[in-house]
């Protein structure tokens, strides 16, 4: 499976089209994005019940203001909680796929449920294919995690899947050790993950891996860009856009 082309086309909303009044990840970002035209990225960890929800972090601190963690407390709970003070919830990714409805291209992160991009991946991905089955319009699914990648793409082999992908500096990652972050880093798995894409760091898009999997006709994202500059400067390599902060050019 291929990535449609309308991915390469619109530049696409990270965590949706949020601001300082809209936050991450949330309906109101979603919808935004979907009013100005825009593909929309969106992170999905799991609630209680491995029910999909679209947020980013593993706890509640930095957006709700809550030492607790989402995959402790269900739905319902977090539906009814609000977003950095604001009147917003955390969504569901069925309610996501409701409010998109097919009308712009959609990317999906799964985030690593084993902690060490490691091959226990828990069941997450399994209930997001179980929920794109019926999902008509341009979609697809990446992690940084190429276990998680691939158990999704032996699910829902019709839909396309891609990499998370960066330099894996050992500041950012200090979990890893220095064969794993030299093996993420130089994409090893691309093929035998099933993907067929990557979505690459801004910052590290001359790693020759990239060069060469451009060459061979791999569709190459970029995350995540922030001013009309960055993407002057990235588009010289990648072929679209994950950005924030700014309106990119439809």
């Amino acid at each position: 499976m291929s990535l449609p082309p309308v991915f390469l086309r619109l530049p696409i909303a990270h965590r949706g089209l949020h601001d300082a009044t809209i936050p991450e990840n949330s309906l109101a970002a979603i919808e935004a994005a979907v009013q100005a035209g825009y593909g929309i990225e969106i992170d999905i960890q799991p609630a209680a019940g491995n029910v999909p929800m679209v947020f980013h972090d593993y706890d509640l601190t930095r957006l709700v203001g809550d030492e607790g963690y989402i995959a402790d407390i269900d739905p319902d709970e977090l539906e009814a909680m609000r977003l950095k003070n604001s009147d917003h919830g955390i969504p569901t990714l069925a309610a996501a796929l409701r409010a998109v409805d097919g009308q712009v291209p959609l990317l999906i992160e799964l985030k690593d449920q084993d902690g060490r991009l490691g091959d226990q991946i828990g069941d997450l991905h399994s209930h997001v294919a179980e929920q794109l089955q019926s999902y008509d319009g341009p979609v697809a699914v990446m992690s940084f995690n190429p276990h998680m990648v691939a158990a999704f793409h032996r699910e829902a082999p019709q839909i396309p899947c891609g990499l998370t992908t960066c330099a894996f500096a050992q500041d950012d990652w200090p979990m890893l050790d220095e064969e794993t972050r030299d093996n993420l880093a130089a994409i090893t798995d691309y093929d035998a993950s099933g993907a067929c894409f990557i979505s690459h760091d801004k910052g590290d898009l001359t790693n020759p891996r990239v060069d060469a999997l451009k060459s061979e006709g791999t569709p190459i994202l970029c995350w995540t860009i922030r001013s009309a500059e960055q993407e002057a400067t990235a588009r010289e390599i990648a072929d679209n856009i994950t950005f924030e902060g700014y309106k990119a050019s439809v």
